[in-house]
């Protein structure tokens, strides 16, 4: 008996943490509009640790580039690319392969901050520029 009202608790707290991280579906390109600085990038949702980032993303016109990516103790900028909402996710496609895309859902967006997460499971902040 204690097994089954273990077993019921914990799934309890499985379904209802889920629901901690629900997915918020965009409706339009406005509510991404602009200048994003990609202030830090994790594993996780419930990961603590965090990977630091500089990438700027400014999204405009059906367009995102994506500025002042770190490599090897230098930067380059990646040519723009096309990004589109469908089914209350962005679709950024990828460089050179047009017919494939990077799919992100939105986690938390607030006046100055958004956070996305991508179809991996890998998380990423941003602060509005």
């Amino acid at each position: 008996m204690r097994k089954i009202n273990l077993a019921t608790v914990l799934l309890s707290l499985a379904v209802f943490s889920g629901a901690s991280f629900a997915d918020i579906p965009l409706e339009s390109n406005d509510q991404i509009q602009g200048s994003w600085k990609l202030e830090y990038t994790k594993k996780t949702v419930s990961s603590t640790d965090t990977i630091k980032r500089e990438d700027n993303w400014n999204f405009k016109d059906g367009k995102v580039t994506i500025t002042h990516i770190p490599r090897e103790g230098t930067f380059y900028d990646q040519l723009p690319v096309n990004y589109e909402i469908e089914g209350g996710k962005l679709k950024i496609s990828l460089l050179g392969r047009s017919d494939k895309f990077d799919v992100f859902s939105l986690m938390d967006k607030g006046e100055k901050s958004m956070t996305l997460k991508g179809k991996f499971g890998d998380v990423y902040h941003f602060i509005k520029n």
